[in-house]
């Protein structure tokens, strides 16, 4: 945010005007084009920024019910449904989807077309079939997937951590995120949860160090035995 983009964008809505139109006239349709945003403290200045957006030519809008600063507090369903009613184009709902009754419950209260996760589906894969926790079928389909690729440890594990995060108990959970090969990863999933191995895999021994691991929160790391960086996923975007 300091060097001004991001959610900085939303106190200079001429510049994302701007911006989406120069992307709207470079992309022709049926590609589509969207914003996702938070809202304003005044929620007319933002109905107001989605209109100018939908007049730019904008596919769809997701909204993330929170201002900048809030981080916790509850979404604010009204100024969603406000932004709704105020378009004519799609608006996806954003912000504390932790299970399908949530998707269901917020639907309900903005109108919305649709919703979007991104801890919940994180700490759940299967959320949007209406489980409660990930399933061990999920944990093996992520094994195998990331055992025929060049995936990174901190990629596998971070992974790993979210979705085990109702699956393994505090005390195991406190063995697990600290775990810092592949080896003591697999060798860990195999004796406790009989996940299956391949023998035969692309990945890379590479020793992690996490400076934090908290129950159910994001956590630092540094990769030390590879010169190959990658931003760690803090959003994925499924819809409903």
């Amino acid at each position: 945010m300091n060097e001004g983009y991001g959610a900085e964008l939303l106190s200079n809505p001429q510049l994302i005007k701007e911006m989406i139109q120069q992307v709207r006239n470079s992309i022709p349709k049926p590609f589509t084009v969207s914003v996702k945003m938070r809202i304003k403290d005044d929620i007319k200045e933002s109905v107001q920024l989605c209109k100018n957006l939908e007049a730019c030519g904008v596919s769809f809008l997701t909204v993330h019910g929170r201002t900048v600063k809030e981080r916790s507090e509850p979404v604010n369903t009204n100024a969603i449904r406000s932004i709704v009613d105020s378009v004519d184009i799609p608006v996806i709902a954003n912000g504390d989807i932790k299970s399908l009754n949530d998707c269901f419950h917020l639907n309900e209260l903005t109108k919305c077309k649709g919703v979007m996760a991104a801890r919940g589906i994180l700490q759940n894969p299967a959320m949007f079939s209406g489980l409660e926790k990930t399933p061990l079928s999920c944990v093996q389909n992520w094994v195998d997937l990331c055992c025929k690729s060049d995936v990174q440890f901190q990629c596998y594990h971070h992974h790993l951590v979210f979705m085990l995060e109702k699956v393994l108990s505090k005390k195991e959970r406190n063995t697990f995120n600290f775990l810092k090969t592949f080896d003591q990863v697999n060798n860990y999933l195999s004796e406790k949860l009989s996940i299956s191995i391949p023998t035969a895999t692309k990945t890379k021994n590479c020793h992690v160090e996490y400076s934090d691991v908290q129950d159910g929160s994001y956590f630092k790391s540094k990769i030390l035995q590879t010169s190959e960086f990658e931003d760690c996923l803090y959003d994925t975007f499924l819809f409903n």
